[in-house]
């Protein structure tokens, strides 16, 4: 799209007017939008024609999603609650000043649970569905995102990855879904990013358009580079992360087939087991801890979710407890370096099982949410607790359920262009559908 728009061939309004038709014929079911921006984004196309540097903008005239919890200039930042007032962003958020002047045109801002606490999306305004089978969740906390880039209606989109939250919905949703590693994207995501747990990601069909947003949000061109990486040595870590957990033997079969095409490119792949021990009580108190620095600054309190009201209270205890301590993290990011000194990437299943069903979760207990969401989704957190890159890549469709499988591919910090580079090597040789329409 954006080297149409640089040769001539379109004009960005005619990119956002298709998309807008799109959303139209597609968002009344799916809920992946919490907001479309038709008038404006037709507003902001007509400026990108007219800039001078058009021929060179890497996202000229492309219509992108944003995740409704950062900035959008103009529009109110609600993060999935009714507890917010109705503050008008009056300035964009740095990652979307960087998108728009990339060239790209924000068409919508998308659905997301409850301050991006939980793992599937779905808010009193309605449940975001997986584009490829309604009956299940689009994941959380990006699921308007995945679902709103899974379904085509657009081709990237915004999301940001405080427990998961774009690869839990890139994997549900069949894209391809990229969580950077500390500090290579500006954060600034509500209180404070989550204790520095939560960055601004990519959601995209497939490697090439992930690598190009993800060197525009970073400022860094290099990162859509995907020249084949020379032979990396990969391990294989299929192992549920909880003592009692279970692994879908079809997101087993995921990460067993990116492991298998690593190996058919010529790259060292050997069986693995990472040393989780200690993650889970520290994740646990974090992800209470953080709500609850949330939740401290909302305008009317008492319009939050009853599960969202216990997580909260159960955080001010976590925060009073004295239990949150630097050094539980540094022990744990200790023995995961340790652990790489054997490998430059370690892949697992993204997820342990499909998405959880299309419901109004909101409206459950907390304890059937958390279990909910620590059952499917127990591979994903450990790399937002030590800020370290990971993404999710396509790998197949469930027989069951219809939606697709994935496997996550995770390395060191400053590992983000080999990580992209093995996904793209990945996608030549297993190719996804790009959308379930």
């Amino acid at each position: 799209m954006a080297a149409a728009v640089r040769d001539g061939v379109l004009s960005p309004l005619q990119l956002v007017d298709e998309a807008l038709a799109r959303i139209h014929a597609r968002d009344r079911n799916m809920n992946a939008f919490s907001m479309v921006r038709a008038e404006a984004a037709r507003a902001e196309a007509r400026s990108v024609t007219e800039r001078p540097d058009l021929d060179v903008l890497p996202l000229a005239g492309v219509p992108v999603a944003v995740k409704n919890n950062v900035d959008v200039a103009g529009e109110v930042t609600r993060a999935g609650s009714l507890a917010g007032g109705d503050r008008v962003a009056e300035a964009d958020h740095p990652v979307v000043r960087r998108l728009r002047s990339a060239g790209a045109v924000v068409v919508g801002l998308t659905a997301v649970p409850e301050f991006g606490l939980w793992g599937a999306t779905d808010s009193p305004a309605g449940v975001t569905c997986n584009p490829w089978n309604p009956k299940f969740s689009s994941g959380g906390s990006s699921g308007g995102s995945g679902a709103a880039v899974g379904s085509g209606m657009v081709a990237v989109a915004h999301g940001n990855d405080g427990l998961g939250s774009v690869r839990i919905p890139a994997a549900c949703c069949g894209v391809v879904g990229v969580k950077p590693g500390r500090g290579l994207v500006p954060a600034e995501i509500g209180v404070d990013s989550w204790g520095g747990m939560t960055e601004n990601g990519v959601l995209a069909t497939t490697v090439a358009d992930a690598a190009l947003m993800l060197s525009v949000l970073a400022d860094r061109p290099d990162l859509a580079d995907l020249e084949p990486p020379q032979s990396l040595r990969i391990g294989l870590a299929t192992a549920a992360p909880l003592p009692l957990g279970r692994v879908d033997r079809h997101w087993d079969a995921a990460a067993r087939k990116a492991a298998s095409a690593a190996a058919a490119a010529g790259h060292h792949v050997e069986s693995a087991e990472l040393p989780y021990q200690g993650a889970t009580f520290a994740l646990m108190l974090r992800w209470l801890a953080n709500a609850a620095r949330e939740a401290a600054s909302v305008a009317h309190p008492d319009r939050l979710q009853p599960r969202t009201r216990t997580h909260v209270a159960l955080g001010r205890l976590a925060l009073r407890s004295g239990l949150l301590r630097p050094a539980q993290v540094d022990r744990i990011e200790a023995r995961l370096l340790d652990h790489f000194e054997r490998y430059d990437v370690v892949i697992t299943p993204t997820l342990a099982t499909a998405p959880p069903r299309a419901r109004r979760w909101h409206r459950l207990p907390w304890l059937a949410n958390v279990v909910a969401n620590v059952r499917y989704s127990p591979f994903t957190p450990l790399w937002n607790l030590v800020g370290w890159p990971a993404l999710s890549i396509p790998m197949g469709i469930h027989p069951r359920t219809g939606t697709p499988v994935a496997a996550q591919l995770i390395g060191q910090p400053g590992s983000e262009a080999t990580l992209l580079r093995l996904a793209g090597q990945l996608e030549s040789a297993h190719p996804w559908r790009r959308t379930a329409r």
